[in-house]
């Protein structure tokens, strides 16, 4: 569903309203039993999981995290997209975001597990609160061998541990790139924080992150 504004926005907010859908449960993941050893002092991880608004906008308030940039990921190599045209949907490209942060102060390991307790619903593998289509798919994108190691080992350590009624469907995905989004939605959420879709949807997430990390939160997100 791409995001309405102006006078499609209140025809959105009446329809949200009157819908059952609901944002994604906020469910406090396992601690990785396994993660990845850090090889650089910035490290970059890549995360699809929905609307980029939201997976940006929650993780910039990660302690950490130096910079969240909204784009896209998961088509073929080398293929020129832009948001239009991921939205139809039959790019093979998904609304992902690309996380730098400082592993000395947050891991991977611990981004994946804020990444399935506050952002995204691992067992809804092309939908995500009110979007549907391959675009707004569950995915992780392991950048090394370390990412991919600790991405495929939680993935089945969320499946063992109960949280969630239907199975675990998010992959691991093979990364052929990363497209950044163009600025309108960049810092969507910290320039937009009282956008309908922002309100619906994702100000819970932080809310979230902020209730269940508290020593990971921080009240002024990255750039």
């Amino acid at each position: 569903m791409r995001r309405a504004d102006g006078i499609l926005l209140a025809l959105f907010a009446a329809l949200a309203a009157a819908s059952p859908l609901r944002a994604e449960r906020a469910a406090l993941a396992p601690v990785p039993a396994i993660d990845a050893n850090p090889v650089r002092k910035l490290e970059t991880a890549i995360f699809a999981g929905g609307c980029f608004w939201g997976v940006e906008g929650v993780f910039s308030h990660v302690k950490g995290v130096h910079l969240a940039v909204s784009g896209f990921a998961g088509g073929p190599r080398g293929r020129k997209v832009d948001y239009g045209r991921v939205s139809e949907g039959d790019t093979g490209y998904a609304e992902a975001v690309r996380v730098t942060y400082g592993p000395g102060q947050v891991s991977y390991g611990a981004l994946l597990r804020i990444f399935f307790s506050v952002i995204a619903d691992p067992t809804t593998l092309n939908a995500q609160g009110p979007d549907r289509g391959t675009q707004y798919r569950s995915a992780l994108f392991p950048l090394n061998a370390e990412q991919g190691k600790a991405a495929k080992a939680y993935l089945v350590q969320l499946g063992k541990a109960g949280l969630w009624r239907d199975p675990v469907v998010t992959r691991v995905e093979r990364f052929t790139g990363f497209q950044d989004a163009d600025s309108y939605h960049q810092d969507f959420m910290r320039r937009h924080p009282r956008h309908f879709y922002i309100l619906r949807w994702d100000a819970q997430k932080v809310a979230a992150l902020k209730a269940m990390f508290p020593a990971l939160y921080r009240d002024k997100p990255s750039a």
